[in-house]
């Protein structure tokens, strides 16, 4: 049975007794999966999991400071800041929920292709503002809080948000920030930058999916070395351990996210429906099991296939095997 495949052992077990059952279990589960990936909007927390939104943004609202600004470029480039320089770019309650605002708006740019997020003033994020963590101090509030991020850094990289994201990571991203890191699609470092899970030294462990996340990029040894360990990353040990893509030339801010940008290009050139729908593809292959992968990139195809870009390509007799 494949890892997050919609397959249990209780299935399994059904399978091998009544094999009829099972595949018609199996079939509907697939396309109930399948209908909840298209969902926008969709969370993994609701109040079936005692989790109440809108009180949590209540309470997140008496924690003001900073703010995520948006600049939507007209390359489909959109450029993600968290800013709050006084605090090394820390969240506050409201920048929680403005990333949330700025993730739904990035939801509905249809003309976008790519993001990059970075933290203002050449440094990437030091995680949660501590006025907001001390106030909140129960384990209920702690668990209202995982369940709101959790559910705004999962719309930002699945399949609802198909842009490919690129962490734009800037002297220090620390604990939340590290977390961050994660739910893009790729890391890139400037020189003398680095990425370290704090958590553990806050008598914590991550919780807005990071753990989840980093074991899918770097496998579970390291993960556990980084976490454990509370390991500085820096930018030549991330490209080293394949925590980050590539570490830039420069450390100034502007220069940086000029190059930032020159590599995100190799990946979005085409029409933006083309490149949305190649990761949408690649979403539902990393979260779905086989069968129900294979009918979403046959769906998928449905929507670019004779589209005006394959149209313009066949007329244009590219040979790419020259």
């Amino acid at each position: 049975i494949r890892k997050g495949s919609v397959c249990s052992s209780e299935l399994l077990h059904t399978y091998l007794c009544f094999p009829e059952m099972a595949t018609s279990l199996l079939k509907t589960s697939l396309s109930a999966r399948t209908k909840l990936l298209y969902q926008t909007g969709l969370s993994l927390y609701n109040t079936s999991h005692s989790f109440h939104e809108e009180e949590v943004k209540k309470t997140l609202q008496q924690f003001p400071g900073g703010s995520i600004d948006l600049q939507k470029q007209d390359n489909g480039i959109g450029i993600l800041t968290l800013n709050n320089p006084s605090k090394m770019n820390a969240f506050s309650g409201v920048m929680m929920l403005q990333l949330l605002e700025k993730v739904i708006e990035l939801e509905n740019w249809t003309e976008g292709k790519g993001l990059i997020v970075l933290g203002a003033n050449n440094t990437f994020c030091s995680g949660s503002d501590l006025n907001a963590v001390k106030a909140l101090g129960t384990p209920e509030d702690g668990m209202a809080l995982c369940m709101f991020m959790q559910n705004t850094l999962t719309r930002f990289m699945r399949y609802r948000l198909p842009l490919i994201s690129v962490a734009l990571v800037q002297g220090r991203a620390l604990g939340g920030g590290a977390e961050v890191t994660t739910a893009c699609d790729f890391r890139l470092m400037t020189p003398g930058s680095e990425i370290r899970f704090v958590h553990k030294e806050m008598g914590i462990i991550p919780s807005w999916g990071g753990t989840t996340r980093l074991v899918e990029i770097i496998g579970s040894r390291q993960a556990l070395k980084v976490l454990t360990g509370a390991l500085k990353v820096e930018s030549e040990k991330a490209l080293n351990i394949g925590l980050a893509e590539e570490v830039l030339q420069s450390s100034d801010e502007t220069q940086s996210l000029e190059e930032a940008q020159e590599w995100l290009q190799q990946f979005i050139k085409g029409p933006p429906e083309v490149i949305r729908t190649l990761k949408k593809a690649v979403s539902s292959g990393r979260e779905l099991c086989i069968e129900e992968a294979l009918q979403n990139e046959r769906d998928l195809v449905g929507t670019v296939w004779g589209g005006p870009a394959n149209l313009e390509a066949i007329s244009r007799r590219v040979k790419y095997y020259k």
